[in-house]
């Protein structure tokens, strides 16, 4: 028989244990070495079986055990020291609060989140990098508000049939069995939040609260009594179901999520946020949302707008259109038309925000964009690949000027970076741990230090893929007897390559199997022999992810080569942290340019492994010759066979040429020196640009504190600026047509222009019913293309000077020569105003009709 319902009984705690509860509920302990040790020696062996999830031991410790320690003074005393740490943690002033006028508090929404393997609510990458933000972001003090939601069957986990196919299963997940607890009301009764649906239904979601260390992170979950049932299974799992599901997930996100933060800020006076962070477009409704509160408070549409984008952040992680969520434009109509509309919101204006070049789909991306006054992407790349793929929004601009910049992602060391590594740098540079600060000094701790490490941590992988590798091949029908060889797969002493990610098409995982033999001459080399683990989840409704991971398990299971690769299922943050930590080398090679960022790369160097990837993504920005191998890309061939030939064969030779030879060329003293000065090269180049702490800085500092520094203004005196700028822009826009470069005409030109001269800029612009101050005039110079294009120009302020009668302004200004060879020159016209963010942010221009002035001389 099957239980109807299921749900945990919690452990009552003897009274001097009380702190072993606080201590539980706060995700601090995932990054907190000292505080597992703690809770393994509750009980050792328990601690081990529970896969060190301090809420499942609780649960399963006996009380006779708990009565022991309660009386063990020992203990007790590390107890208390372990709650003085945390509450010192949680309190004392951080880099954060030595900021002036910082943002009183920031929202953060994501879809998922992976901060733990004991709360599995994250897919991949989007997920795992959202939990490193919420670390960093306590570990800096910077106080985020988080929202995502709480599904009962989280993301699958994975096995593996007899034929290697992909099984998904989805396990039941008791919230009560996780570290949260239910958010409720001063008089104990749980928070609800509610949406109106089409045909006169509601959704209801009650909120728990995962204590992230510093940060609180709102979790909304549907399966609630007050819920029909198609409403109870919204939360059900991360990315199941068909569109109307999805749409209904991000509505909740979105929508719900803004109301669930004014519930949370109302209950435990946290500060209101200043600025809310859109992670990747499935939480976009949140400005709808936001816009609403301020329409219902006598703003209109277009002032409510004003004041929301000033105060947003929006982040793109996607280099393809493919992966934007696209919804029937009827399917938001219905949501927010008709009886269920806002009266204060119209849906016409709701379609617009998402409008695209398909006049059928409403685009989450674009609506993010619109809504939001700031956008990035995750790498240096990536934001160039985004500028290109949403240019349309910004017409007549050039790409470089669309207004989408990038901070390119980190990771949380604490989370990822081996106890053992962490540890040295403890005694022998302690600025690293300390201030984050001092990577120069890693030249001097000694090779055989780090290197006794890295076989600490490899052996430790060894024997983590060999159990699971076991546990795998045993749910495949395995049985024990046949088992046997799995206790010599893999070699603690062999080079070690990993890989594991997602498994859309464009990562390739089976680019290592395009030449068979070689992959297999390489594995088996009697002299240099390379082992390679991998793993990695395919959605499960991708049909071609599967057939890859069959392709990689059909070839792993080869008797000859099974001791020399394995694919390891079910991909967690368990098994992630086993193989950045215990991997020599982190392969990566999807098709450039389409890995917005990636970040197991990142997680392998502070480890002391070596990148062997693509340049696509941050490897693209900070490989610099000597801190990894970079594989050659064939980027114009566009038959994707041969060009996969071509990548995989440079691979090939990359490993076994460069990679192994240096592996295993040892000293006397049995040390790889030259290996270890790449290591050494690697922590010291890039292990302070992959920390998340730098990634939080520089949202702090280029987007967080500017956004409320926007967001203040609009906002200031009852929204009177936001009302201001609303109608400053309806103004401009309405009058745009009537704006021209009439005439342009230069002096100073000689017939042999030579670098370092100047010639002064005469125009002509037609304001029509704007005034001066509404615009800036600009030259645009620098470098022409073969079509007399501008090649990244140059803009220099043209000043204002008389005014005609009938509208026509005079401008003048001086464009330097300040470059040989072609050179080129227009001028245009573009809105300004003080409170715009970005020349490109009404996306209004005029340049002459045709070039006017354009010089194609070449200097000398």
């Amino acid at each position: 028989m099957r239980a109807i319902r299921r749900f945990t009984v919690r452990t009552v705690l003897p009274a001097e244990l009380a702190a072993l509860g606080e201590l539980v509920h706060n995700l601090r302990w995932s990054w907190h070495p000292e505080t597992m040790d703690l809770f393994a020696e509750v009980d050792a062996d328990l601690w081990e079986q529970v896969g060190h999830d301090p809420v499942a031991l609780l649960g399963a410790v006996t009380p006779a055990r708990l009565n022991e320690l309660a009386s063990d003074r020992r203990f007790l005393r590390r107890l208390a020291d372990a709650a003085d740490d945390l509450r010192e943690y949680m309190t004392a002033p951080r880099w954060y609060q030595t900021l002036p006028d910082g943002a009183r508090a920031i929202a953060y929404f994501s879809p998922e989140y992976g901060i733990a393997a004991a709360l599995p609510q994250y897919s991949g990458g989007l997920g795992i990098l959202a939990g490193d933000h919420l670390k960093a972001a306590s570990d800096l003090g910077v106080p985020i508000l988080a929202v995502g939601l709480l599904y009962r069957h989280g993301y699958f986990t994975q096995s593996l049939s007899p034929e290697g196919w992909q099984l998904e299963h989805y396990p039941s997940l008791d919230a009560g069995g996780l570290p949260l607890s239910l958010l409720k009301d001063a008089e104990a009764a749980p928070v609800k939040i509610r949406l109106s649906l089409p045909e006169n239904r509601v959704l209801h979601a009650q909120v728990w609260v995962a204590q992230v260390g510093r940060v609180p992170l709102l979790l909304l979950d549907s399966d609630v009594a007050d819920n029909d049932a198609a409403a109870r299974d919204v939360t059900d799992r991360l990315y199941g179901g068909g569109t109307d599901h999805r749409l209904m997930q991000e509505l909740l996100l979105g929508v719900g999520g803004v109301r669930a933060i004014r519930a949370y800020c109302s209950i435990t006076g946290h500060p209101e946020p200043e600025v809310f962070h859109t992670n990747e477009g499935h939480a976009g409704f949140l400005g709808l949302e936001r816009i609403r509160e301020l329409t219902e408070a006598r703003l209109s549409f277009d002032e409510a707008l004003e004041a929301v984008r000033a105060g947003t952040v929006f982040t793109t992680h996607t280099p393809v259109p493919a992966g934007i969520d696209r919804f029937p434009r009827d399917m938001i109509e219905r949501h927010f038309g008709g009886a269920n509309a806002w009266p204060t919101v119209p849906v016409e204006r709701i379609l617009a925000l998402g409008a695209e070049s398909d006049p059928g789909r409403f685009n989450m991306a674009v609506m993010g964009m619109r809504l939001a006054q700031r956008v990035n992407g995750v790498s240096r790349l990536h934001g160039e690949v985004s500028r290109e793929m949403f240019k349309d929004l910004w017409p007549g601009f050039d790409v470089d000027e669309v207004p989408i910049g990038s901070i390119t992602n980190g990771v949380h060391a604490p989370t990822w970076v081996g106890r053992e590594l962490m540890e040295l740098a403890g005694r022998e540079v302690p600025s690293l741990i300390e201030r984050a600060r001092g990577w120069d000094a890693i030249q001097k701790i000694s090779d055989a230090d780090i290197w006794k490490i890295r076989g600490t941590l490899r052996q430790r992988l060894v024997e983590g893929a060999r159990a699971r590798l076991r546990r795998s091949w045993r749910e495949r029908g395995a049985s024990d007897a046949e088992l046997g060889w799995i206790d010599d797969a893999l070699d603690p002493e062999v080079l070690t390559i990993g890989f594991a990610r997602r498994v859309p098409s464009y990562k390739r995982l089976t680019l290592m199997l395009r030449d068979p033999r070689r992959l297999t001459q390489l594995l088996l080399d009697p002299d240099k022999p390379v082992q390679i683990v991998i793993a990695g989840k395919a959605h499960p409704a991708d049909e071609g992810g599967k057939k890859l991971i069959q392709q990689i398990v059909k070839f792993a299971d080869q008797e000859k080569v099974r001791h020399r690769i394995v694919f390891l299922p079910d991909y967690d943050m368990a098994l992630g942290q086993l193989m950045v930590q215990g991997c020599d080398v982190w392969l990566n090679n999807p098709l450039r340019p389409l890995e917005a960022s990636g970040t197991s790369g990142m997680k392998s160097a502070l480890n002391g492994g070596l990148n062997l990837s693509i340049r696509d993504g941050w490897w693209d920005e900070w490989y610099d010759g000597t801190n990894g191998w970079s594989i050659p890309t064939a980027d114009g061939v566009s038959d994707h066979d041969r060009r996969d030939a071509l990548e995989a064969a440079a691979l090939y030779d990359l490993i076994e040429h460069e990679v192994s030879a240096r592996f295993y060329d040892r000293g006397v003293d049995g040390l790889p020196r030259r290996w270890m000065e790449m290591v050494k090269h690697t922590l010291t180049s890039l292990g302070p640009k992959v920390l998340a702490g730098r990634m939080l800085r520089d949202y702090v500092l280029t987007l967080y504190n500017p956004a409320a520094a926007s967001a203040r203004a609009l906002c200031a005196d009852t929204y009177a600026p936001a009302r201001a700028f609303a109608a400053w822009r309806v103004r401009v826009t309405r009058a745009w047509p009537g704006v021209r470069v009439e005439h342009v005409e230069a002096t100073g030109v000689s017939d042999t222009p030579e670098v370092g001269a100047a010639i002064e800029l005469h125009a002509t612009i037609a304001l029509g019913d704007l005034e001066p101050g509404d615009v800036r005039v600009e030259a645009a110079y620098g470098k022409v293309g073969p079509h007399d294009e501008l090649v990244h120009p140059a803009y220099a302020p043209l000043t204002s000077g008389s005014v005609d009668d009938d509208g026509r302004a005079h401008y003048t200004g001086t464009v330097p020569l300040d470059r040989t060879g072609a050179f080129g020159y227009t001028v245009r016209v573009v809105p300004y105003h003080p409170l715009a963010a970005t020349t490109a942010e009404l996306g209004l221009i005029a340049v002459p009709e045709e070039p006017a002035g354009m010089t194609n001389g070449t200097l000398r």
